[in-house]
């Protein structure tokens, strides 16, 4: 039995500003800073590298770099993809609803 399946790229669906919107905010309630990393990364490359590095004013190969796996970039750099994708972080407060146990 042979199988052969496409190859799945989450940039062929992140295709409107509400979707875009969803998917780094949930990006950002993992724990590990890498999975936001990627997902930054996912939207960039929808909405094109080339342009989003010329928005941000960063290189395209320091963008591809930033965005990659194992990445630290700078709160800057970050910042400067944000804008250069027409969104913010807002800071809201956490859920306090769970009771602490002690």
């Amino acid at each position: 039995m042979n199988s052969e399946f496409a190859t799945f790229d989450i940039a062929d669906y992140l295709d409107n500003e509400e979707v875009i919107t969803e998917y780094l905010s949930a990006a950002t309630e993992d724990p590990n800073p890498d999975v936001f990393i990627a997902a930054l990364g996912d939207v960039a490359k929808a909405r094109g590298m080339t342009q989003i590095a010329k928005d941000s004013g960063l290189g395209r190969e320091s963008l591809y770099k930033a965005l990659s796996a194992g990445s630290h970039p700078r709160f800057e750099t970050i910042n400067a993809v944000l804008h250069a994708l027409g969104v913010k972080i807002a800071i809201i407060p956490a859920d306090r609803r769970q009771k602490k146990t002690s």
